[in-house]
This record gives C-alpha cells, sequence and structure tokens, in this order.
C-alpha cells in the first residue's frame, strides 16, 4: 500500500501512472478517485494487494471544503459554466442548513461523474450536451463543521466546512444541495480529502517526491487496518495458501489471516478470508489469496 497527497490540477490516474514509473510495476491502483481540482489523500494498492481494494476500511472519509455562493456551476466546481446565479445567504441561513443536511439522505450525483448511464459515462455525455439523468442515491454525511467564512454586511460569500462522510458521497453535490437549501447557488471552489478511515493525508508521500515510493511502501496487512486478525499455524498456512478453509478462531465477519516468519516476529498477510458456517463450526474461507504454494 502506498499514501499519495495528490495536489491539484492532476487526475487519480496521472498519480497512479506516476507510482506504477516509480514502481516498476503494472498493477497499481486505488481506492477511490479524487477530482483533477480537489487535493488530498489518495490510497494506491501495489501488485496483488490490488484484489484487496474492496477490503480496505476506508471510511468515514474527511474531506475540508470551500464553497462559494452567488453561482452554480454545470460541474458543481470552479471548473465548470455557471448555470445558475443568486443573492448570497445570511450566516443563519446558512447554518440552519448546514444542520439539515448531517444524516442520512437521497443525493443527485453531478452531472459530470463517473456514474453509468446506459453504458456511458454520465461526464461523457454532459461534456456532448447530452442529457444526463442520474438516479438520487443514499448517502449520509456525519457532520459538518463550520471552519471560516468570508462576510459581508451579513451575507456569506464563501464557507469552509469541515465534512464527515461515508463513501460514495458527492462533496460537490452537497455544496450544490446546500447553497439550494439557503435560497441561494453555490459551488466548490476548493476540496481536500484529510483522511479515509485510519489513513491520513498527512502521513502521504508527496506527488513530488514519488521517486522514494518504493521506501515509502507498506505492507498489504497494514491495508486491511480495522478487520480481525488470525495467526494461522503452519500446517493452516499451507491450506490456506491453496484456498482451503480453516477453523475461525477470532470474531468477525472478515478476517486477515497471518503467519509470522521464524526470522522476523512480525505477521504477514496469507490471505482475507471470510467467515462461513460448517457443520465443522464457522470456518474462515480465503477470499484473497496473498501467498503462492510452497
Amino acid at each position: 500500500m502506498l499514501l499519495v497527497d495528490k495536489p491539484v490540477g492532476v487526475s487519480s490516474h496521472d498519480v497512479v501512472s506516476a507510482a506504477r514509473r516509480a514502481l516498476g510495476e503494472s498493477r497499481v491502483g486505488h481506492t477511490g478517485t479524487l477530482d483533477p481540482f480537489a487535493t488530498g489523500l489518495l490510497i494506491l494498492l501495489v501488485g496483488r494487494a490490488t484484489r484487496l481494494a474492496q477490503f480496505v476500511a476506508d471510511e468515514p472519509k474527511m474531506y475540508d471544503a470551500v464553497l462559494r455562493f452567488g453561482s452554480e456551476t454545470d460541474t458543481e466546481d470552479l471548473d465548470g459554466t455557471v448555470v445558475r446565479e443568486a443573492t448570497a445567504p445570511a450566516m443563519a441561513t446558512f447554518q440552519s442548513a448546514i444542520a439539515r443536511h448531517v444524516g442520512t439522505m437521497e443525493q443527485v450525483p453531478p452531472a459530470f461523474s463517473a456514474k453509468r448511464i446506459g453504458g456511458q459515462r454520465a461526464y461523457a455525455l454532459a461534456r456532448v450536451g447530452a442529457p444526463v439523468d442520474l438516479k438520487p442515491v443514499t448517502v449520509t454525511i456525519h457532520s459538518i463543521v463550520l471552519l471560516d467564512a468570508v462576510e459581508t454586511d451579513g451575507v456569506v460569500l464563501e464557507a469552509t466546512i469541515r465534512v464527515s462522510c461515508a463513501g460514495g458521497t458527492y462533496v460537490r453535490s452537497l455544496a450544490r444541495d446546500i447553497g439550494r437549501d439557503c435560497g441561494s447557488a453555490a459551488h466548490l471552489v476548493a476540496l481536500r480529502r484529510l483522511s479515509a478511515g485510519e489513513f491520513r493525508a498527512d502521513s502521504a508521500l508527496s506527488l513530488a517526491n514519488i521517486g522514494d515510493a518504493p521506501r515509502a511502501l507498506a505492507p498489504p496487512l497494514v491495508a486491511l487496518a480495522g478487520h480481525a486478525q488470525q495467526v494461522l499455524t503452519a500446517e493452516e498456512g499451507a491450506l490456506v495458501v491453496r484456498g482451503i478453509d480453516v477453523e475461525a478462531r477470532v470474531d468477525g465477519a472478515h478476517a486477515a489471516l497471518v503467519l509470522a516468519a521464524a526470522d522476523n516476529p512480525a505477521p504477514f498477510l496469507v490471505a482475507f478470508a471470510e467467515r462461513r458456517p460448517s457443520e465443522r463450526g464457522d470456518r474462515w474461507q480465503p477470499r484473497v489469496v496473498m501467498r503462492d504454494p510452497q
């Protein structure tokens, strides 16, 4: 696993490509994209560990976002074309709107997003002016904290908020909806992902220092922080690498199955497994095997 702090103006794919070159490894992927105008944490998985992407505990996600009031854009950020203008809201109105957007709710994703419509990406349709009809999805906002605001005569021109949310939430669309809820219009002018689960941007490698990626790599077991771990016997390890289930001795729906080498007491990941009941009791069925049979 490699944590990278993405700068503004580059895509998540650009970061992946840079990591591939630095590591000399074609199998590099990320667990969640960031828009080019956004900065912050990208979690990259390398080699066989790319198969662990769906199991990385990367929630909640924490963002700092800067909203600008008075206009809404087609992309819901500063790179788009203004499609609607309205008077900026009073501070009390804005704070009331923030409170109403905490919780579980329906959110319409941005037209310029990677959502698929009839096999095509929504952004590809939006770019050529085709109609984009995206259905609402359920999202969860854990908290919104007002960090700073630019006001004039009691009217909020810009505001910086800290958002904690579940995966699948579009902070761009949150800005759009807060603006509308205020009887105004808003779009994002800055967005930074501070953290995802236990992983933080302030401990990530900068893109400028991507040449240091080989030394910054963390073992794949680190990517599974938050999941249970079970230490295997040597006999169980030999079974697991062949995809054979073993006794479940720790709690949880999933677990990282590990071994400790004789010359290195630190455990290393053998497989990620799912709990399965059987007539022999609960068993760990390997889902992703990280070691080849010997």
